[in-house]
Parts: structure tokens; sequence; C-alpha cells
């Protein structure tokens, strides 16, 4: 009876996962200049979701690094492309802020070149799209459908040398996006901390 349960929490946790080809759900979150920023803003565009928890040692692998500002920054100025990242950890929980003042003087301390910073205090938006880690990456095409889902790079590890050895993943998916092309591979692993629902 046990296994069974098991069996069944763990296929339902799978099938709230998002995959490539699955629709991205809209949601509506308050950034860190306190205004309601919907998904459905970024119509046509490709859209770069990255979890984020600046309590944790792999976001700070890719933050202290300056990989993840420097993957930002290489669509900042592209139309077509916009970056949010977001925060499903609970009040009180490691990577939460109070407000969002608190979120954009981290941001600003981090030299976060991301477009928007979004409080999910609730985690319903980090449910609805199965994130399990920070960071765990997603990269919305231009058809509003998931692209790529899973891990930044190909070095699961906390440590920042690690990284000039590693593929970007996130890179390459929006560059074949933008180049009307399928990211290959369009899913991996992630990995990171959980995030703190």
């Amino acid at each position: 009876m046990l296994k069974i349960l098991i069996i069944s929490v763990f296929a339902s946790m799978n099938a709230l996962a998002l995959n490539p080809g699955d629709l991205a759900p809209d949601f509506s979150l308050v950034n860190q200049d306190g205004k309601q920023v919907k998904l459905s803003d970024f119509k046509n565009k490709i859209v770069v979701l990255e979890w984020f928890n600046y309590g944790c040692p792999f976001v700070k692998k890719h933050y202290g690094s300056n990989n993840m500002q420097a993957t930002q920054m290489a669509y900042k100025n592209n139309e077509y492309v916009s970056w949010l990242s977001i925060v499903s950890s609970a009040p009180g929980k490691q990577g939460s802020f109070e407000n969002a003042k608190e979120a954009k003087a981290k941001m600003k301390e981090l030299g976060s070149n991301a477009d928007h910073l979004l409080l999910d205090t609730d985690g319903k938006v980090g449910q609805a799209y199965g994130a399990k880690t920070t960071p765990h990456m997603y990269v919305i095409g231009l058809d509003g459908k998931v692209a790529y889902v899973g891990a930044m790079d190909s070095v699961s590890s906390s440590d920042p040398a690690d990284i000039k050895e590693a593929k970007n993943y996130v890179l390459s998916a929006v560059s074949k996006l933008l180049l009307k092309e399928s990211p290959n591979p369009s899913k991996t692993k992630p990995y990171g901390c959980s995030v703190k629902y």
C-alpha cells in the first residue's frame, strides 16, 4: 500500500512538471518596483524564466562568477528576448524577500541584468511550472510554448571553476530560437537547492 502511495505521489509531482512543447501557464506577479507583471505582457517574445534564491550555493556560483549576469546581458538589448527571475521562497524561508524594495536592493547588489525579479510568495507559479531547484531554467518560445526546461548548464556543481568547462544551455536555447530552430537539448535535469516552498 505504501509503495503504491509513493508511486502515485511521484507520478502526480511529475504530472505538474512542464515539458518542451507545453503551453507556458500565464501568471501575474509583483516585481521589484511593486508593479504587477504578467507573462502575457511578453507575447511574441522569447522569455527566460530563472528560479532564484540568493542564499543557495548553486545560485551564488552563477552570480558570484558573473555567469548569470553575463548570460542575462547577452540578449539584454534584443527586443525579442526578456528575462524574468522568480522567487518562490515562502515568507521567512531562505531566499525570500519581505517586500519589493528589498528585492530591488538585492538585484542591485548582485548586478542582476534580469528585466524583472518577481515575487511568488505563495509558490503557486513555481508549482504550476514544476520548478524544483534554484536555479531552474525555462525558455519560452515566440509561440508561448516551453522550448527548453532544466539546468543552467551542463556541469551540476556549486564550484564556479566548473563554469568554463560547461555548456550554457540557456544561451544555446535562446540562440537556437532566434534562428527559428529547436533547442538541443530541449530538456535537462535541473540542479541546485530545492525551491523553498
